[in-house]
């Protein structure tokens, strides 16, 4: 019984070794290459299917404002039809005042013999007036409605015309860089092998690295989000002149306030250069490089903008780096440290970044 039951225990641990065998070359580290011909195909090949996300997302986008452009053009129809009839209640309504339709009432006021009388047709009078009063409200607000509406269907309209183009062009990116990929295959003798490095390549990035990327940046963008804390902790980093103030944060304060946020940073780093900031890590089968630049934006705050994103030496296209960005805050807003403080300016230098601010009155 227990020979038996040894045996099956080996068996499920072969079928076991045999799939992750399976498996394991799909998800190992392919080996860049030196040559800059086949590293530029690998790029070209890794941007189209980033490019080629990027318009999946781009055409729900454009379902999602085509569905609201259709339902703000019933919207409107129905508001056309509504004050359509609501002008012609004002119009007799004004009509009445303008023709001195009205007048009688007020020969009726003075011909009363009587307080009852009087009564009567001052009731009428307000009965009359109200109504008046509501038909020529409910136009003026139903005609301010269709103005509105009509901005909105021509603001949607507009939006709807820069998703197409953005599609467009995207599309045309996508079929300019798979021709420049298959140019360079047909010439090649070592096609065939290219085209396995290609998916080799790309399933990696799609299960391994893009996985680890977005890992890397939720934890930096959780790391930013507890910066005004550290700096509160650390005043000697702020430099207060009158009204005006200087927080100067070194790279390797920053380096070492992220390892003691998460162990991830432990192999990876910031490195401020003059108008450039550059972080870069590696580990195990990854190396990652980016960099970018900060600006301010109107409210105060500090964004950081990624100019370039490297994995294990293949430059990936815009369209990853803006959704990393959109997905991932990565700025920093001084107002948490003092609420009345507002960013002028922000700029690097080698081995340090440099925020100036001012009260905001």
């Amino acid at each position: 019984m227990k020979g038996t039951m040894r045996r099956r225990i080996a068996a499920f641990a072969v079928c076991a070794l045999a799939s992750w065998l399976t498996i394991y070359p799909v998800l190992a580290e392919p080996k860049t290459p030196g040559d800059e011909e086949t590293r530029r195909l690998l790029e070209n090949s890794l941007s189209v299917v980033e490019i080629d996300k990027e318009i999946a997302r781009i055409r729900v986008e454009q379902g999602s404002v085509e569905s609201k452009l259709d339902a703000s053009r019933k919207k409107l129809a129905e508001q056309e039809t509504a004050i359509t009839k609501q002008r012609e209640a004002a119009g007799k309504v004004i009509r009445a005042y303008y023709m001195g339709e009205r007048d009688m009432l007020l020969t009726a006021l003075f011909s009363t013999d009587s307080l009852s009388e009087l009564l009567t047709v001052l009731d009428y009078y307000d009965l009359i007036f109200s109504s008046d009063k509501i038909t020529l409200n409910t136009y003026t607000k139903q005609y301010k409605d269709l103005k509105k509406s009509i901005s909105k269907l021509d603001s949607q309209a507009v939006q709807l015309s820069e998703v197409e183009t953005r599609l467009k062009t995207q599309r045309e990116r996508v079929i300019a860089l798979q021709n420049e990929v298959d140019s360079t295959l047909s010439g090649r003798s070592d096609a065939d092998k290219l085209r396995a490095l290609i998916a080799e390549f790309t399933d990696f990035w799609q299960n391994v690295g893009l996985i680890e990327v977005r890992r890397y940046f939720n934890a930096l963008s959780k790391a930013m989000d507890k910066m005004p804390t550290w700096v509160q902790n650390n005043k000697d980093m702020l430099e207060i002149d009158g009204f005006n103030y200087t927080l100067t944060i070194p790279d390797d304060k920053l380096n070492a306030y992220l390892r003691e946020q998460n162990a991830l940073f432990d192999n990876f780093a910031f490195t401020f250069k003059r108008d450039k900031v550059i972080v870069s890590g590696k580990h195990d089968q990854l190396e990652v490089q980016l960099s970018g630049h900060y600006s301010v934006e109107s409210s105060g705050g500090i964004l950081f903008h990624v100019d370039e994103l490297i994995f294990n030496g293949l430059s990936l296209p815009d369209t990853t780096r803006q959704q990393l960005e959109k997905e991932f805050d990565l700025g920093f807003y001084p107002s948490q440290i003092v609420s009345f403080l507002k960013t002028k300016s922000v700029s690097m230098e080698d081995g340090k970044l440099i925020i100036r601010l001012a009260i905001s009155l």
